[in-house]
């Protein structure tokens, strides 16, 4: 025995860690960490640590099926500690495709970065989030349209982001690029769409059971009075194109949340604006009765349509304001989340 002797390593490495990624996690370490066994540095090291725990298995899809690996699974995710990112499809290491595959390193990085701003806390547990992300199409012909260059990131990150700190999560989005897509995760509720009026008609019917109603697409504001039903020859084309304003979905969703019976039901909004983007936030805010809006620049370097990153000023309506310098979408997200979780714990 000694003074000088440093501690054990699962010692340090337990105190020295804020987070714990297993990754991959094996049916065997998956057994272990249910029973609490510690028979390698690994198991001693999670036993000797209280930071959130990342688990990412990967595994045969009959073994990861077993009943037996299920079962510790299912009880691995009902202690808090411990966070799931549940094994995909695809191409496995033993040449199958199927269940079993890890999650993507950017799946893993977006999550350990929702950690890292939660501490591992779910404050959205029990909550119902309803998201809109994306453009909306109106078409004039089968291959022309109305829209704009919303790719769905912004709303895409709000669902993961509501899916990290608990909640349960329906994204209604527009066209989304492969990129985006590929990260929505399979625990989400995703409702695609094209048009406004179908992006109204979803909305509003999973709006009853929704606590918190995001509205981040960026809706096409007009439609063409009609839409040819094949491609018009370029000579064809109108010299004069006559338009009519899409559904107000916004103003519709608040209709709806005065006469349901959702207790504390929230109805946020965002307002993409070049130049000056407070006024013209605050005066849609009021005009529209929402609870909250995000006011972010879409005419900044590397913000806005199509960036990974934002900047923002969100506000409420009674008048609380936060200023959210540019940061990535995620992080962003959860800057909304902590701004109404602020409110409703006032």
């Amino acid at each position: 025995w000694s003074a000088q002797q440093s501690k054990p390593l699962h010692i340090q490495l337990g105190e020295w860690a804020d987070i714990l990624l297993i990754a991959p996690l094996t049916a065997n370490t998956l057994a272990k960490l249910t029973h609490g066994l510690a028979d390698n540095l690994l198991t001693n090291t999670v036993l000797a640590s209280v930071c959130p725990v990342l688990l990412a298995p990967a595994m045969n899809t009959d073994m990861w099926q077993q009943s037996a690996v299920q079962r510790n699974w299912q009880m691995m995710m009902a202690d808090d500690r411990y966070h799931a990112l549940p094994p995909g499809s695809g191409r496995l290491a033993c040449d199958r495709v199927g269940t079993g595959r890890m999650s993507e390193p950017a799946e893993i990085v977006a999550h350990i970065t929702s950690l890292f701003h939660t501490q591992g806390h779910r404050d959205l547990l029990g909550k119902h989030l309803l998201i809109s992300a994306g453009s909306t199409r109106e078409h004039l012909d089968p291959v022309r349209f109305i829209g704009n260059p919303a790719t769905g990131r912004m709303g895409v990150a709000l669902a993961i982001a509501a899916q990290h700190r608990g909640a349960t999560v329906t994204l209604v989005h527009g066209p989304l690029s492969s990129d985006v897509a590929s990260t929505i995760a399979a625990n989400i509720q995703s409702i695609a769409v094209t048009t406004a009026a179908e992006m109204e008609q979803a909305m509003l019917s999973h709006l009853a059971l929704a606590d918190w109603v995001i509205m981040a697409a960026a809706v096409a504001d007009v439609r063409p009075t009609t839409t040819a039903a094949s491609k018009l020859a370029k000579q064809d084309l109108p010299s004069q194109l006559p338009l009519e304003f899409v559904p107000d979905i916004v103003a519709q969703l608040v209709h709806r949340k005065a006469s349901n019976q959702k207790k504390g039901q929230k109805i946020v909004g965002f307002a993409a604006q070049t130049g000056e983007i407070v006024a013209p936030a605050v005066a849609k805010l009021q005009r529209k009765q929402l609870d909250a809006i995000v006011a972010n620049p879409v005419d900044l370097p590397n913000s806005g349509f199509g960036s990974t990153h934002n900047e923002a000023v969100i506000l409420s309506a009674d008048g609380r304001k936060v200023n959210v310098a540019h940061t990535s979408k995620l992080l962003l997200a959860h800057r909304l989340y902590d701004f109404l979780l602020a409110d409703a714990s006032a």
